[in-house]
């Protein structure tokens, strides 16, 4: 893209009234932005949805000399426009209607032809949460994924933190430009983020920071990957809003269940009962439920589940014993076989152990 090219889409982009749904729709109509702008008012009156409003809109000159200046700030900062029609724009963002028409990056990456995973969730995580996120990056390290999240307190860092450490590429997708950050105190993940990785945005600098900007933010974190997992989720949250608008794009969701009576559960298990989202239990799920062709095969790490009573001494007692049949474990956990069963079946479907041919299981 010439620099004239970025500067016209700069101000497309910056047009009030216009999103990006319509500014594509000016794009199919006039070819090139800088036609957009040197269009007459005639040739605006046959276009459906462009009144008075937003023609005057474009065709005024003070949108153009915002995008002077927003320019200077790109290339004194050395941030990467990418245009929604260029090559290296990511694939599968490409596809959603609502994708920027500009998409702002700093950092090291590749993404395109990579499987890329969403990770979100509540920013009152607990540990169990971080413990699940952790493993969960651990078991996926051979499989390489982009992890994608958006840089807020709670699972956004830690899905940031684990990638990092387990040297995976990570993307965070900013509610703002790239002129400031937010949460402040993250600023000191920023060096390991622009080495594994980067910033997304399709906001510009100096932008005025709004709630709402998190919607449009979500956006870009649903659309960037193939699937979006929820980890831990209030019945209410902004993770909730982005498995949304990633079922509007026919993606998967998927969630992590819990306890009916933890409250940060109560999301994950209502996206589950109202089939929004997929169960996950461990990186398996994700691979036959992606289709993933797995030629290596990932790291067996157990993923953290809270296990009580019964169930938890029915789990320890097959993690000795390595493998058993159910008259024998039923002996050494001092429990009726009619009992254990239900028990047995339970541990299997929270993805904690597996039936073996010959009535036997094992721990995973």
């Amino acid at each position: 893209m010439t620099e004239n090219e970025l500067l016209y889409t700069l101000a497309l982009q910056r047009v009030n009234g216009i999103g990006d749904i319509l500014a594509k729709k000016l794009l199919k109509i006039f070819g090139k932005p800088e036609a957009i702008f040197k269009a007459s008012r005639k040739d605006f009156e046959s276009l459906d949805g462009f009144g008075d409003f937003r023609v005057e809109a474009i065709l005024e000159g003070e949108t153009l000399s915002r995008a002077e200046e927003e320019l200077q700030f790109i290339r004194k900062n050395n941030i990467k426009p990418i245009y929604f029609e260029d090559d290296d724009y990511p694939s599968l963002l490409k596809h959603c209607v609502d994708s920027p028409i500009l998409l702002f990056t700093q950092g090291d990456f590749n993404i395109n032809n990579k499987r890329m995973l969403s990770i979100v969730g509540t920013r009152q995580v607990t540990n169990h949460g971080i413990a699940f996120c952790e493993s969960l990056l651990e078991a996926l390290k051979p499989l390489n994924p982009v992890i994608v999240s958006g840089f807020a307190y709670g699972v956004d860092i830690a899905a940031h933190k684990a990638a990092v450490k387990n040297n995976l590429q990570t993307i965070a997708c900013l509610a703002h430009g790239l002129d400031t950050i937010y949460p402040k105190t993250h600023s000191c993940y920023m060096p390991d983020i622009l080495k594994h990785g980067g910033f997304f945005t399709d906001f510009w600098s100096n932008a005025n920071f709004d709630r709402k900007n998190f919607i449009r933010r979500n956006r870009i974190i649903a659309g960037l990957s193939e699937a979006t997992i929820v980890i831990e989720s209030a019945e209410k949250g902004g993770s909730l809003i982005t498995a949304e608008i990633a079922n509007s794009y026919n993606r998967e969701v998927f969630a992590v269940p819990g306890r009916t009576t933890d409250s940060m559960s109560i999301g994950c298990n209502k996206l589950i009962k109202t089939h929004q989202a997929r169960l996950l239990t461990g990186v398996e799920d994700l691979i036959y439920q992606l289709n993933w062709d797995v030629k290596e095969k990932p790291i067996q790490t157990q993923l953290f589940v809270d296990l009580e009573g019964e169930e938890k001494r029915v789990y320890e007692t097959l993690k000795s014993m390595g493998k058993a049949e159910v008259d024998n474990l039923a002996l050494n956990c001092e429990l009726p076989t009619f009992k254990l069963n239900p028990i047995l079946l339970n541990l299997e479907l929270k993805g904690v152990l597996r039936p073996l041919p010959g009535k036997l299981f094992e721990v995973i």
